[in-house]
């Protein structure tokens, strides 16, 4: 799966929490320009896990700060 696809896929599943309707880059970050909480957070995580049936682990959440950084992530772990 390239990165756009799963790009695309990430951006669908993160349709329901972007309640402000903010535009998507990958710049956003979470919980400055989503203004995602921690309990936020965690569910964002596992709808992805369940969509790419992948684990992220609690480290590799701590580090990704915003959007781009999550998709790379993603990316590595479904290589």
């Amino acid at each position: 799966m390239t990165r756009d696809e799963t790009s695309a896929r990430i951006a669908a599943l993160i349709e329901p929490f972007n309640k402000k309707g903010v535009a998507i880059t990958d710049a956003t970050r979470f919980t400055d320009d989503l203004e995602f909480d921690s309990l936020t957070v965690m569910d964002f995580v596992a709808a992805i896990e369940d969509e790419f049936d992948i684990i992220i682990s609690m480290n590799a959440q701590a580090e990704i700060e915003n959007y781009g950084q999550l998709v790379d992530a993603v990316v590595k772990l479904t290589a």
